[in-house]
């Protein structure tokens, strides 16, 4: 039977040892490669992700970055003329934002969004004036205890490897809008994002739209929400004291540890229905 190619999994020969017995099979492992993301030309980042959804992942990044604030900005997102391997485009429609060459070098491992920025300043950015205050409307505590699973039973990926996180965009009425895996936290966050970004919808300021993360949340994943405009984050693991305090300061929904019957809200309680 042939089976269609997945992007996300690659393949291995290992051997399985239990007790005094050892079996050579083939193990399914999630891919991880570099990624250059290139802007009118020239080299902007490179991040090592899990590929497929290339253009998402470069479309939410620049968004969560500050450097585009939505699709009005871009004018192509795709592979370069000579179609080199590993490398994507972006073409934009007056340059970016800001000139990023005189704060930091972006270069970017799967494990952590924010290396090798030099001050806070840099990490922090500024929330699009029209998030502030955006109504939203709650969230039930039964939708945020059941997204987790409804999030896991997308993961396709993550079943066959056990190797990649995600990201999951969800509805205040609990529906799923979009599921994306990736071997780095932040790039399936700007995979979600990124998505939307390209579908002509972003900010997601006002719709109420919480992120669903499959591990912890980080400061620059709650960046990443802010940013974009969504209401919260349901994280099945921990925040760090950061993500917490950049939460609050944004008004945005944190919930962490959520698995089983309960979870933790460590801010933006109002968001939260009951």
């Amino acid at each position: 039977m042939v089976t269609a190619f997945d992007p996300h999994i690659g393949h291995a020969w290992i051997e399985r040892v239990q007790g005094r017995d050892r079996e050579r099979l083939r193990d399914e492992l999630a891919v991880e490669e570099p990624l250059e993301i290139r802007v009118d030309g020239r080299a902007l980042a490179v991040t090592m992700r899990t590929p497929g959804e290339d253009e998402e992942l470069a479309a939410g990044f620049l968004a969560g970055e500050g450097l585009i604030s939505g699709p009005d900005d871009l004018t192509a997102v795709g592979l370069t003329e000579d179609l080199a391997a590993n490398v994507i485009e972006v073409r934009t429609r007056a340059g970016l934002r800001r000139d990023p060459a005189r704060e930091r070098s972006f270069y970017l491992t799967s494990s952590c969004g924010v290396c090798g920025k030099g001050a806070l300043e840099f990490v922090r950015r500024e929330v699009p004036p029209q998030a502030a205050g955006a109504p939203s409307v709650a969230i039930e505590p039964e939708a945020v205890l059941a997204a987790p699973d409804r999030a896991r039973s997308e993961q396709d990926a993550f079943r066959q490897t056990g190797g990649l996180h995600a990201t999951a965009l969800f509805a205040a009425t609990g529906e799923l809008l979009v599921l994306r895996e990736d071997v780095g936290r932040h790039n399936a966050m700007d995979k979600a994002l990124g998505s939307r970004l390209l579908a002509g919808d972003y900010p997601l300021v006002g719709q109420s739209l919480y992120a669903c993360l499959s591990g912890r949340a980080s400061f620059e994943l709650v960046q990443k929400a802010s940013v974009a405009g969504l209401a919260g984050i349901l994280a099945v693991g921990a925040p760090s004291t950061l993500a917490v305090e950049l939460a609050r300061e944004e008004g945005l929904l944190l919930c962490g540890f959520v698995r089983g019957e309960s979870f933790n809200v460590y801010a933006g309680s109002h968001r939260l229905a009951g």
